[in-house]
């Protein structure tokens, strides 16, 4: 595969250099009087803390370069993070930030020539626009390379001014400003105030790619530069308050000047007030090119209308762009005062740097491929959660207008994304591919690559094995995926994604990592006699590839590895994000400890979804590797003999769906996830239901299955189930083989049917059902019965399809299951991943220990939706008396 680099030149000197003349301009030529009036002699602390407060911006903005090397800077960085919508937000709030910005330094250029002619400052600024609009326009590249010798002119300039204020200390000011006028509020409202100051570190993230050395000399550039700018900071802005008395200082919006003049008289001043001008001038011209790229960048991405990225056929300049960035420029000149410009301005900052700060801990925290920084921020994460709460501390304390324009910014950019960019924007940035996924259950065609899906897998291989390519061992996987597939073929997907802005034509070369793979993985299927395909793609969205490789016709289980915890240790690495637990088919994650031989399993199961298939595969493997069965349950040790009679019990009904000899064990423990992984070590696979992952609290509950499977000795296996195949875990022939004849109308209770409840919420519908099997069984009151749905339901939704839902629940010692039918008038929302709405409704009830006899009814149902029309005669039912009797003739027609 072909790269194109650019070459590393520049060393630390140069880097510093860039990053300083980046920084100083009218932070220190207008803002110190304004920031003096909110915090008083401190003022010059508040540039420090504002500086100390950039700091992780800066660094996670350089990681983000590297990572993402293209034109865009911050905007691309947080479109391709967290998607389009706030990649709309995030570059209006730049493009305000730079144009306010830059409008504040139009309004220093006027203050300073006002000192040298007398002129009102509005009129001038709004003169000054017009000419570097024009010269935008023109693309008059001199004015730009000048830039760099009007910022060493400038430093030149205020080191003197410096020394010739610490040399003549005895002219200072005898009674200074209290150092915390209006106390701590005031302090680090100042210190937002003039936080744009230092925004210009952060553009050593554009050269990352040209730094040698970049782990050493980005965050030593970044840091020495910081500590220049804000010694040039702190001690011009001290000197400043020592040598202008207050009431002079807190309204002066050319301080440079004024100093200049105390110390050396009115030549001296005007010396400066030139200087003052030749650098607004510069950094206004500056302001103006990059703010008109952020437009131009959004059009490109179809966030804003095409016209903003049109370039001027002569000039090759986005003349549109540079036209609406200097009205906006001009209408804050004429209705904003320059401290409300200012205050804007950084309030903007502040939010981008924070969402930049965010942007690192996503994509260090999501095991996204094309992810590969060459230069990493140190001391993660506690220095980009530093740079978010310092942010919102900075940001609260800034008063109305900066939390106004925060508020403004977020919906303007929302309108605008609603309006215009959702209907063309083609992106959906890592969030959005890791989120719950619409275009998914609406079947919206996607590319997945240069091989599609259809024309290059095996269509008959029922077991589909995707890589990523930090498995610990691919042959093991795909030797687990082969015993899944008892012989049958398994196919092997090596998964490659790549940013959306790469062209998947230009990352599709097979290179020696994946002509390895290939012939591992393939050697791996003769060994163990089954056949193997392996086939390497290239994608923009890898979730959306796995979901398309599950939707083929013949794949019954998607087999991947653990991934173990991510960077910062709290987030699991997935690489699939909400889709793994809305996969079309079950879902097997194996975690491999290196055990080679399978000879005793130990299987954990709990009453929920996936039990059934926990126990049915756990008994395949036993067959296949003709291994030794143990089913174990966790009692705490305060459980007295009834609970463990239960676990006891259940563990016998999950036994009997298994066709291997096999044990139970019941043991006490504290938590489960350490009484078992206390006993792995003397097993060599532990086969376990997924965590449930539906409501907030089964979120906190489902941290056990993960620990469980980091602690464990030997390897693991977690299995899922979707919800339409729930009732797949029990296999309908074998019923008979379990027991006596099953018969599902010996369960149905006329008395607690219903037909074509009135009703358009699911919370009435279990309601109903709870009332209705109340009447039935008087000894459970009705709030056990609604809760017990609602615990079921919490752990994974009970609509099959077809607008059919399975609500059960989990009752103590009833004598037996009972299995009634409702309908609405209807069809109401279920909250089903697929977002179809349910109008009839087959409700269990039953205890735990009668597991076997709810997987026989689960079973028996969606054989009768299979084999007739049960669905539509029920609908069409009139009354509860039609319900049941074409109920029991659906049944009578199955050839059972």
């Amino acid at each position: 595969m072909g790269t194109h680099q650019l070459e590393r030149r520049l060393d630390l000197g140069t880097v510093v250099a860039i990053s300083i003349s980046t920084m100083l301009g009218s932070g220190i030529f207008v803002l110190p009087g304004l920031a003096f009036a909110k915090t008083g002699s401190s003022v010059f602390l508040a540039y420090l803390v504002a500086g100390i407060f950039v700091i992780p911006a800066a660094l996670s903005k350089a990681e983000l370069a590297t990572a993402m090397p293209t034109s865009g800077g911050t905007y691309v960085y947080l479109e391709r993070t967290f998607g389009p919508a706030t990649g709309t937000i995030a570059g209006l709030g730049l493009w305000m930030s730079l144009l306010l910005k830059s409008a504040f330094a139009l309004m220093g250029f006027g203050a300073y020539l006002s000192v040298m002619a007398d002129m009102d400052i509005r009129p001038m600024a709004l003169l000054l626009l017009l000419l570097i609009t024009f010269l935008n326009l023109v693309g008059v590249r001199k004015v730009g390379q000048a830039q760099t010798f009007v910022v060493i002119f400038s430093i030149f300039g205020l080191l003197i001014l410096m020394t010739l204020g610490l040399w003549d200390w005895e002219l200072r000011i005898k009674s200074p400003a209290p150092f915390f006028e209006h106390g701590l509020g005031g302090f680090f409202a100042a210190a937002g105030f003039v936080f744009v100051s230092f925004a210009g570190v952060t553009k050593i993230a554009a050269i990352a790619e040209e730094v040698k050395n970049p782990n050493r000399n980005i965050p030593l550039g970044i840091i020495l530069s910081l500590i220049c700018a804000m010694s040039i900071y702190g001690v011009v802005v001290f000197v400043l308050s020592s040598f202008i008395p207050a009431s002079v200082f807190q309204e002066d919006l050319h301080p440079i000047y004024t100093l200049a003049v105390v110390l050396k008289g009115h030549w001296f001043g005007m010396a400066f007030a030139f200087i003052g001008i030749v650098t607004m001038v510069s950094m206004a011209n500056a302001g103006v090119l990059a703010a008109s790229r952020f437009p131009f960048a959004m059009s490109r991405d179809n966030l804003l209308p095409s016209v903003f990225r049109r370039v001027d056929a002569r000039f090759k300049t986005p003349t549109v762009a540079i036209i609406l960035t200097t009205f906006a420029m001009g209408c804050a000149i004429l209705f904003l005062n320059v401290e409300k410009i200012a205050k804007l301005a950084s309030s903007f900052m502040i939010m981008a740097f924070m969402m930049v700060n965010l942007a690192v801990i996503v994509l260090r925290e999501l095991p996204i491929q094309w992810y590969k920084p060459t230069y990493k921020s140190p001391l993660y994460p506690g220095l980009q959660i530093f740079g978010l709460l310092s942010g919102g501390l900075l940001l609260a304390l800034m008063g109305f207008w900066g939390l106004l324009g925060a508020i403004a910014i977020g919906l303007v950019g929302g309108v605008l994304y609603i309006v215009y960019g959702r209907r063309f924007s083609t992106r959906t940035g890592v969030i959005g591919k890791r989120g719950r996924r619409q275009d998914l259950i609406t079947q919206i065609p996607m590319a997945a690559g240069p091989r599609t899906l259809e024309t290059d897998l095996d269509a008959f291989a029922p077991v589909a094995v995707p890589l990523f390519g930090k498995e610990r061992s691919p042959e093991m996987l795909v030797e687990m995926g082969g015993a899944l597939a008892n012989h049958q073929p398994v196919q092997v997907v090596h998964i490659t994604e790549v940013p959306e802005q790469t062209s998947l034509d230009a990352g599709f070369e097979e290179d020696q990592t994946i002509q390895s793979l290939r012939r591992r993985v393939t050697a791996t299927g003769e060994v163990k006699d089954f056949p193997v395909d392996f086939t390497p793609l290239v994608s923009h969205d890898q979730v959306y590839a796995v979901y398309n490789l599950a939707q083929q016709d013949a794949t019954q289980w998607i087999c991947m590895a653990w991934r173990g915890r991510s960077e910062f240790g709290v987030a699991l690495q997935n690489p699939l994000g909400w889709l793994v637990h809305n996969l079309p088919c079950n879902l097997a994650v194996f975690k491999d400890s290196g055990v080679r031989y399978v000879r005793k399993i130990l299987v954990y199961a709990k009453p929920g979804p996936h039990d059934a298939l926990v126990a049915s595969t756990a008994d395949h493997l036993a067959e296949l590797f003709r291994a030794e069965l143990t089913f174990v349950r966790v009692v705490g040790p305060d459980s007295g003999e009834h609970k463990r009679a239960a676990e006891e019990r259940y563990l016998r009904q999950l036994q009997d769906l298994c066709r291997s000899k096999s044990s139970s064990l019941v043991i006490e423990g504290d938590k489960p996830s350490d009484a078992i992984a206390g006993l792995t070590g003397g097993y060599d696979l532990l086969v376990a239901g997924a965590a449930h992952n539906r409501g907030i609290l089964n979120r906190i509950k489902s941290v056990a299955v993960p620990n469980l499977i980091e602690k464990a000795e030997c390897s693991v296996l977690t299995l899922s189930t979707p919800q339409a195949r729930t009732h797949q875990g029990f296999e309908p022939e074998r019923i008979s083989s379990i027991g006596p004849a099953f018969n599902l109308t010996d369960y149905l209770v006329a008395e607690c049917a219903e037909a074509h409840i009135r009703t358009e919420k699911k919370d009435h519908v279990f309601q109903r059902i709870a009332e209705d099997f109340h009447r039935l069984l008087q000894n459970v009151p009705t709030e056990d019965i609604y809760s017990a749905l609602w615990q079921r339901e919490r752990t994974q939704n009970t609509a099959l399809g077809q607008g059919l839902a399975l609500p059960h629940a989990s009752i103590p010692h009833l004598d037996q299951s009972y299995v009634a039918i409702f309908t609405t008038a209807t069809p109401i929302d279920y909250g089903a991943s697929d977002g179809e709405k349910v109008d009839v409704f087959v409700a269990t009830i039953g205890t735990l220990e009668d597991r076997n006899t709810h997987l026989k009814i689960l079973a028996s149902v969606a054989r009768m939706v299979t084999e007739t029309d049960v669905l539509s005669r029920l609908r069409t039912a009139r009354n509860v008396d039609e319900l049941i009797e074409r109920f029991k003739s659906c049944h009578d027609e199955v050839n059972w």
